[in-house]
């Protein structure tokens, strides 16, 4: 069926009750399995249809939890497909306050069905004129909580361009698949929300390996990374003479130039320790052509990082605030990647002789008083023009590696 059909719906008797009752099996095992929030509301609507319900549009939301995200929100047309829509945590709420989802929130309703066209039309909601002038007939809304509050939930509604609207019967098929389908998202939305805070907290890869089952203290693996170690200058002064949110501010905008360069460049963060970043670019071997992408990605990360650094100390520097500093140390070799700490409180991070020893190239920025410093076993994957700086005395490190810097 297609829009562009709708006298095929002439009543409810074209509802197949069991297609109907299979869609309601597929929602429950789809809640059971894996689905993707992008993909199931239209894999529904598309069942609706062919069960013979006459949905021609379908819309759902809900809040997340994300750090750049406030809110998802879906809506699928029978003859355009699913849009996704992202709210951000600086945009407008997610739904206005005169929406029919507010109204059913408000005043703790299942749901609300309004015609759209007829001697019956009620259009007490801006969206509802605006459907009816883009041909929809008639229209239900719901809210499903997933707790007494609506703090956590699920809003939709579904809305049909049938010249007679939904009947009856439809309606009781349409509430009793809703249902269904906001357990189906539950499962999702807690899935994403799990995987987006292991993601931001832990890292993309280093996350991954937890929701994987690597949870216990001491699951580890030893493997070949180049890693990226920044610090940035004087915040211990810093953060003795201003104001705490100005602190924090100005730190976050340095992780934005650090940190944010790594993640540019495909590294993974493993560790925020304060004012320092501590980062891996995974590689297969320390040598080859893996190693050398990897370092090859570690170096334009460090160079990125600087170019971001001068720009917000343009900006600073606009504003009367002192221009901050910063150090890089680059590395390669093999480290210990997983859990260590207590059982309680565990900590997924590097550790090994390469990761001291990119700290220490990392100190020498001070004394050398250059921005960037690598190992000659960094350098050799890395093509640059380098400058040695020879075997510089190098504390806690049994055989002190030759520094490098970047000539330019």
């Amino acid at each position: 069926m297609t829009r562009e059909d709708p006298a095929e719906w002439t009543d409810g008797t074209a509802v197949d009750d069991v297609l109907v009752d299979e869609l309601v099996e597929w929602l429950m095992s789809r809640a059971l399995g894996e689905s993707a929030a992008e993909t199931l509301l239209a894999e529904c609507a598309e069942r609706m249809r062919a069960a013979g319900l006459p949905v021609a549009r379908a819309q759902l939301a809900y809040r997340t939890l994300h750090p750049t995200l406030r809110a998802m929100s879906f809506t699928w047309k029978a003859e355009g497909g699913l849009v996704p829509f992202e709210v951000g945590h600086d945009e407008e709420e997610m739904m206005e306050r005169v929406s029919p989802q507010f109204h059913l929130i408000r005043n703790r309703l299942p749901h609300l069905r309004r015609r759209l066209a007829g001697p019956e039309a009620e259009l007490d909601f801006t969206i509802l004129e605006e459907l009816r002038d883009e041909g929809y007939t008639d229209y239900l809304g719901y809210a499903v909580g997933f707790d007494d509050g609506f703090d956590q939930g699920l809003i939709g509604s579904w809305a049909t361009d049938r010249p007679a609207g939904f009947e009856d019967r439809h309606l009781r098929a349409l509430l009793r698949i809703q249902r269904r389908l906001a357990v189906a998202y539950k499962v999702i939305i807690k899935q994403q929300i799990t995987s987006n805070i292991v993601d931001t907290y832990l890292g993309r890869v280093a996350g991954k390996r937890v929701l994987d089952g690597h949870i216990q203290r001491g699951d580890h693996l030893e493997i070949p990374a180049v890693i990226w170690f920044g610090d940035l200058r004087g915040s211990t002064w810093m953060s003795e003479t201003m104001a705490v949110d100005d602190y924090l501010a100005m730190l976050n905008d340095y992780f934005e130039c650090a940190a944010g360069a790594v993640r540019a460049e495909g590294g993974e963060v493993l560790l925020l320790l304060g004012d320092a970043v501590l980062a891996i670019f995974h590689a297969e071997a320390e040598t080859g052509e893996a190693a050398q992408a990897a370092a090859t990605g570690a170096l334009r990360a460090a160079r990125l990082a600087e170019s971001r650094l001068e720009a917000l100390n343009a900006a600073r520097a606009a504003r009367d605030e002192p221009a901050l500093a910063q150090g890089i140390g680059l590395h390669i070799g093999r480290v210990l990647y997983g859990n260590i700490g207590v059982a309680e409180r565990l900590q997924f991070t590097v550790i090994g002789r390469a990761v001291n020893e990119v700290a220490r190239l990392e100190s020498l920025t001070k004394t050398l008083e250059r921005p960037i410093l690598a190992s000659r076993a960094f350098a050799e994957l890395a093509p640059a023009d380098w400058h040695s700086h020879g075997h510089p005395d190098q504390p806690g490190v049994p055989e002190p590696l030759e520094v490098l810097s970047l000539a330019d």
